[in-house]
């Protein structure tokens, strides 16, 4: 077991579990001083896979990758979807075990009520009216802007409920005792010594001048280097609010807004409240006459509740009710309870609540002319907002009955912008000072997602900026870029390899004299003899294992090195950087012990139950698979991946 720890610093998810121990460790000593498409045409409907009778289609699959375009050009704009190749499999297997969920959920009698999925779209920001309610109209905008489905976003909501329901509860109680996390404390501390050469690669740049035929070759054979990204001229027709007009509200909509949003203008109960849920009744009648006649601490202490444990805080009627029931929130904030009251027993289905009222105020408030004033303004910009969606559904009418963009804006009365040839971040490779007028990300969203041909899609300009109509002109594939106009990129790019490979011809020659029993200063003086070059003075590194936790997953080459040779063992290995080389040499390893440290073994423990418990649900969700029973079509899955991002030949 430990050796499969010295291991995880070999990959990339070993790192990652070493950063997160880590991370918790050197934060914990210092509280305590010391010491997260459709591609192509039309839908399709062929199933990828299926998981208990569940299918996972190519259209699901196309939306999820679409989707995950959209958030890889979140950090690169100008990705494009064979960047998505290495990620189609692991999507896949998502989507699979997300059907496996729903179908062992159907299996089991685990039914997810529409009541319930309704309450979660509820929640949803902008899906409101002026009143404050849910409104269909508003959840039917949300949908077009957000340009989903209400099908989609039901699925999406079931599965969050799925995996809140099912999958928290797997791991949510993960124990890691200390005869485990022990040997990994110890591993943590362990301290390591190396000696350190770099040879640099720019000595060796000097003596390289390659042929014209070397940089064509070069420029052949590394294409994919000079790509340059899709380009495409976006025509635009806004709709702002200055383009329609807003009717006054009538005295009549006044009054309905303020009757209906009296709550919100008048101010709250807010209640300090302390409570202790109790399995019986007997108890909480008990715990209840207690409280009355000493302190709520007291009363709870012999039931194993701290006063921690039983401070809630303060809160809204709301507040509380989405915390127990309407029946005990009801209880607790009636008008004839006051500051210091115990309410109880009250029973729940989480059992039975004895409560004490610590404190009673009241916040917030509004007067009667600022709350006519704000209704006012909401009604106006209610107004504005439907007149504005109006006008973008006049629009797309007439694109439906056959207009097109420029005959649809001129009966609209919008006016037609075009951009030059832009890269889907919006930039003109012609004019860097080019800028996309101010708010119009997602119409350049839009706009890249489109296809040639496409109707024009709706985008919300800004905050409350109103909408523009977005079509597709002319669209320039993405292709290398002339050699004519990169070609002294492309020369350096040559040198700098050319340079590098020489770098690491002579590392090599060093790390092989080490191996073969010379000290690191005499190998490198006969490197310098040899090369006639000087190199840097060897440097000498020393570090402990959880040390690596500082450099947050970006570990220097060298330092990494260190942590994978044994005493005395040396290895060349390239920089993160075309810098150099470096021959990494462990001299010195001084194994860890935490027998003595039993605050670190605790802090490990604690980082490695997020570990384990992704593990508990790795391997329930295996058990789910294998239950429901899973199928796959490799040709639909391999005709799928070829037509979306070009792979899987």
């Amino acid at each position: 077991m430990i050796s499969a720890f010295r291991n995880m610093s070999n990959s990339k998810v070993g790192m990652a579990i070493i950063i997160v121990i880590g991370a918790v460790i050197v934060f914990s000593f210092a509280m305590a001083d010391i010491s997260n498409v459709g591609v192509g045409g039309g839908a399709r409907t062929s199933n990828l896979a299926e998981a208990g009778g569940e299918p996972v289609t190519d259209r699901q699959m196309s939306d999820a990758l679409e989707q995950e375009l959209a958030r890889q050009r979140q950090q690169n704009p100008e990705a494009d979807y064979p960047d998505l190749d290495p990620l189609f499999d692991p999507i896949l297997e998502s989507l699979i075990t997300e059907r496996a969920l729903q179908a062992f959920a159907k299996d089991n009698g685990f039914i997810l009520s529409k009541r319930l999925i309704d309450a979660e779209i509820a929640r949803l920001p902008n899906v409101t009216g002026a009143d404050g309610k849910f409104s269909d109209a508003a959840y039917r905008a949300f949908l077009s802007q957000a340009r989903l489905t209400d099908a989609q976003i039901r699925d999406e909501f079931r599965l969050q409920l799925l995996n809140r329901l099912m999958l928290v509860p797997v791991a949510a109680e993960v124990r890691v005792p200390n005869g485990i996390a022990r040997p990994y404390a110890s591993m943590l501390l362990e301290r390591r010594e190396a000696e350190v050469v770099m040879v640099p690669a720019a000595p060796f740049a000097a003596g390289i001048d390659p042929t014209d035929e070397q940089i064509q070759g070069f420029y052949r054979a590394q294409a994919v280097r000079y790509m340059v990204p899709e380009q495409r001229v976006l025509r635009f027709a806004a709709i702002t609010p200055d383009s329609v007009s807003v009717a006054e509200p009538s005295e009549a909509e006044i009054t309905a807004s303020l009757n209906a949003r009296a709550s919100e203008f008048s101010s709250q109960d807010i209640r300090v409240i302390s409570q202790v849920v109790l399995p019986d009744e007997a108890t909480a009648v008990m715990v209840a006459d207690a409280a009355r006649e000493g302190s709520f601490a007291d009363a709870v202490a012999p039931q194993g509740f701290s006063a921690a444990d039983v401070s809630v805080g303060p809160q809204t009627r709301e507040q509380f009710e989405d915390l127990t029931s309407e029946g005990v929130a009801a209880a607790v904030f009636a008008n004839s309870v006051d500051a210091g009251s115990i309410v109880g027993p009250v029973r729940s289905s989480f059992g039975w609540h004895v409560v004490r009222v610590d404190s009673i105020r009241s916040e917030g408030g509004t007067s009667p002319a600022e709350a006519r004033a704000q209704v006012i303004a909401d009604l106006r910009a209610a107004q504005r907002q439907a007149s504005l969606s109006e006008k973008v559904a006049d629009f797309e009418d007439l694109i439906r009955d056959g207009a097109s963009f420029t005959e649809a804006a001129a009966e609209t009365g919008l006016t037609i912008t075009e951009t030059p040839a832009i890269t889907a971040s919006g930039r003109d490779l012609d004019n860097p000072d080019y800028r996309l007028p101010d708010g119009y990300q997602q119409a350049l969203t839009n706009g890249f997602q489109m296809f040639a041909g496409d109707d024009p899609e709706v985008a919300v300009v800004g905050e409350d900026e109103g909408f523009v109509m977005v079509a597709v002109g002319d669209i320039i594939e993405a292709a290398p870029a002339p050699l004519a106009e990169i070609r002294d990129r492309v020369r350096q790019d040559l040198i700098e390899r050319e340079a590098l490979a020489a770098a690491r011809r002579v590392a090599t020659a060093i790390q092989q004299a080490m191996a073969g029993g010379a000290s690191t200063s005499d190998a490198v003086a006969k490197a310098e003899a040899d090369e006639g070059i000087d190199l840097p003075a060897v440097r000498e590194i020393e570090f402990r294992r959880m040390d690596l936790a500082q450099f947050q997953g970006n570990v220097p080459a060298p330092v990494q090195m260190m942590f994978n040779l044994t005493e005395g063992q040396s290895r060349v290995t390239g920089g993160a950087t075309n810098e150099g080389i470096y021959v990494v040499k462990t001299v010195g390893i001084e194994r860890g012990d935490a027998t003595t440290n039993p605050g670190l073994v605790s802090q490990t423990s604690q980082g490695f139950r997020q570990v384990f418990g992704n593990e508990l649900t790795e391997q329930f969700l295996r058990a789910v698979r294998e239950d429901v029973g899973v199928s796959r079509n490799e040709s639909v899955i391999a005709a799928t991946r070829q037509r979306i991002t070009g792979g899987g030949q």
